[in-house]
C-alpha cells in the first residue's frame, strides 16, 4: 500500500496532515499546482511500511513553466480584450 501525507500550516490556526489512502502521486502535483493544497511543511510517501521524505520533488514537479516576457504579445491581449468588450456593447 501506498499513500501520501501532507502536511499543511495554517501558522497560528495550527497544522493539518491531510492522508487519503485514494490520492495519488499524481492527483497531489495537481493539487498543489491548482493552489488547493497551500503553504505546505512536508510531503512524505508511505510505501510498505518506508517513509520518504518527497517534498522537494514533489513541489519542484508542480511548479508552473516559467514563460519568459518576450514570448508575450501585449498588444494580441489589449486587442483580445478590447474586442471582446464590444461582444457585449448594447446596440
Amino acid at each position: 500500500m501506498q499513500y501520501f501525507v501532507v502536511m499543511i500550516d495554517y501558522g497560528r490556526r495550527g497544522r493539518e496532515a491531510i492522508v487519503d489512502p485514494e490520492v495519488t502521486r499524481r492527483e497531489v502535483i495537481s493539487r498543489i499546482a491548482s493552489g488547493e493544497y497551500r503553504n505546505i511543511s512536508f510531503i512524505h510517501e508511505i510505501a510498505d511500511g518506508a517513509v520518504a521524505d518527497v517534498t522537494e520533488d514533489i513541489l519542484a514537479e508542480a511548479a508552473l513553466p516559467e514563460i519568459p516576457p518576450d514570448e508575450i504579445d501585449l498588444q494580441a491581449i489589449r486587442l483580445d480584450h478590447a474586442r471582446d468588450l464590444k461582444k457585449h456593447e448594447q446596440t
